[in-house]
């Protein structure tokens, strides 16, 4: 079984569909140097002038933890497509490493918007984590075909996103416990069961998802469960208390002048992210506007759901109303 057919059985078994490649499902074709690809998308409502392209997090992540979008965005009359990029669980999984490069990611999301026909009039790019990233380079590149723009969860710099790890999240965690995963990282025993445990019960819960592990939403942990670890440990790094690997150096605060289009910046007070320094986007920004989840956390879309979704709704129809 391929693994577009493996991905496709999983998602008929959560659905529950018949339809799996029905009901808004399309599997896009990727032109890559390294030969043509597919890649899983799902569209969700009809909306003229309100369509949201989902860029997930991980990088190698999946959309499935976005799928709290489902309760908010169908009453709200905005058309949005999932999206799991190349190399993530439902699409295809080539095993050529030199395809994980942020460059090719953003060519990639530029195949995916001619596509699906998305234009200035209508398409609307969101990121969450390092989906932000992604958005961020693509309207570097490719702005003129933007009509809106959200950086959810995400600095504007890896450096920055290093120094508040050390300066903020690391000395908040009890020495003692900081001691012992420092040193299964200092070993690069990622792998090991009491590594993860210490994450989950000392920093997840804090930072990730404000919520007792066993309560963690079905999207939230089907999404956990199939990120990528042959891109996302590349390109973000093995440990989870900073980044390393390919984007060790990735800094755009220079360039956030150059983003002319509306853009909204989504942080939260309890983020592995520094919320301070999101709010500084937004004003960096030359339309930038900032939503501050007070009780949120990397996921705030779940321990802040109202606030989020309130105000990135109010953003959307601002920009489709022409009152931004």
């Amino acid at each position: 079984m391929s693994g577009n057919e493996r991905a496709t059985a999983e998602y008929l078994d959560y659905t529950g569909r018949d339809d799996v490649l029905g009901g808004g499902v399309r599997l896009i074709p990727i032109e890559t140097p390294k030969g043509t690809f597919r890649v899983w998308t799902k569209r969700i409502g009809n909306s003229p002038t309100m369509k949201l392209l989902l860029l997930h997090g991980g990088p190698g992540a999946t959309h499935e933890y976005l799928e709290a979008f489902d309760s908010y965005l169908p009453a709200a009359g905005i058309e949005y497509y999932y999206y799991d990029q190349l190399g993530s669980h439902y699409s295809d999984q080539p095993d050529e490493p030199d395809l994980w490069e942020l460059p090719r990611f953003v060519d990639e999301v530029e195949q995916v918007r001619q596509a699906l026909g998305l234009d200035r009039q209508n398409f609307y790019l969101y990121g969450q984590s390092w989906g932000g990233i992604l958005a961020i380079e693509y309207a570097l590149k490719y702005q003129q075909h933007l009509k809106g723009l959200i950086i959810s969860n995400m600095m504007a710099s890896i450096p920055l996103y290093n120094e508040y790890a050390r300066q903020v999240l690391m000395p908040g965690m009890d020495p003692d416990v900081l001691t012992e995963i420092e040193k299964y990282e200092a070993a690069k025993d990622y792998e090991n069961p009491r590594y993860m445990e210490l994450l989950m019960e000392h920093h997840y819960v804090h930072h990730v998802l404000r919520m007792p592990a066993a309560e963690w939403p079905d999207p939230v942990k089907r999404g956990f469960d199939h990120i990528n670890p042959a891109i996302y440990v590349p390109m973000q790094g093995p440990s989870e208390l900073g980044a390393s690997g390919k984007l060790l150096n990735w800094d755009r605060t220079a360039d956030l002048r150059q983003i002319t289009v509306p853009t909204l910046v989504i942080g939260a007070q309890h983020d592995t992210m520094d919320p301070g320094h999101m709010e500084w986007m937004a004003d960096e920004l030359q339309r930038g506007c900032h939503l501050h989840c007070p009780d949120g956390s990397h996921l705030a879309m779940y321990d802040d759901q109202e606030t989020y979704f309130s105000g990135l709704i109010e953003f959307i129809h601002n920009v489709d109303a022409g009152r931004f």
